[in-house]
């Protein structure tokens, strides 16, 4: 899609808001309204944005990304300045229900990790928050995004096991099931942040950074085509699927963020639906 076909997408789809009197700065925005999503905005070049009082970067020409995790508040203040003048919407997301299984009786030798694994786990768990912490000026988010791989989903974003009444930490990617050895393609292009063959909870591991604090995530790779610093195309093979790492059968594993805030790579789709 190119960028003009994708403005036009926008325009139509905004979702508007009373403005300030007189005001004329545009503001287009275009996503799922819901927990979770990934949203794409327009505005003109040069234009300050803020989010809930925080500053969102915006493009050199106009354009801006941000997201909601699996429960933010559902009613959020999107200000847009420029001009002298200032535009301001209310954005309300829809609330989800997400599925929660509970599991008793499991005896506590299964769910209390051995303190070295949780050591290990610790260190790995920094080295990948600060590759997720790199963003780039590359605006590679606004190409419509490509499957990493096709198959049966097996888990969706958002599910939570309880075991002894002691909820897990949420699942926050998408699973696919699919055989061994399956190429894993990169769904944009972007910069290789992290390549990990052997991590201890998501065994082999790539991070791809996409521009303006979009990164996604590839879980239990069996196998890495890329190392870090590499820069992949969209559609290019980085991994293949595997079962590395705390995984009980293969499949992969994948995540997108906007900085620090988890969200559903089943809904990026939608962000460029016509």
């Amino acid at each position: 899609m190119r960028k003009s076909r994708f403005m036009g997408v926008l325009i139509g789809l905004i979702v508007s808001a009373p403005l300030l009197a007189n005001s004329s700065v545009p503001l287009e925005v275009k996503g799922p309204f819901t927990q979770g999503a990934l949203h794409l905005g327009k505005t003109v070049a040069g234009a300050e944005v803020t989010l809930n009082g925080e500053a969102v970067e915006v493009t050199d020409n106009g354009y801006f990304v941000f997201g909601f995790g699996r429960k933010a508040e559902l009613e959020h203040e999107l200000s847009v300045s420029a001009n002298g003048e200032t535009r301001t919407k209310t954005i309300k997301l829809s609330e989800r229900e997400y599925d929660i299984d509970r599991v008793d009786g499991v005896p506590q030798k299964t769910v209390t990790p051995d303190p070295e694994q949780v050591k290990r786990a610790r260190k790995e768990a920094e080295k990948v928050w600060l590759a997720r912490q790199k963003a780039s000026k590359n605006k590679h988010f606004l190409t419509p995004v490509a499957k990493p791989a096709e198959g049966r989903i097996s888990g969706v974003y958002g599910s939570q096991r309880i075991f002894n009444g002691e909820p897990r930490n949420p699942h926050y990617g998408e699973d696919i099931a699919v055989p061994t050895g399956t190429p894993v393609k990169a769904p944009w292009t972007g910069k290789v942040v992290l390549a990990e063959p052997d991590l201890f909870y998501s065994g082999g591991t790539i991070i791809i950074e996409h521009g303006y604090k979009v990164n996604t995530t590839y879980l239990h790779l069996s196998k890495l085509h890329v190392e870090t610093g590499d820069t992949v195309k969209q559609g290019e093979v980085i991994g293949e699927v595997g079962a590395t790492g705390r995984a009980t059968g293969p499949h992969l594993d994948w995540r997108v963020n906007w900085g620090n805030t988890r969200l559903d790579p089943a809904l990026l789709p939608q962000l460029y639906e016509d």
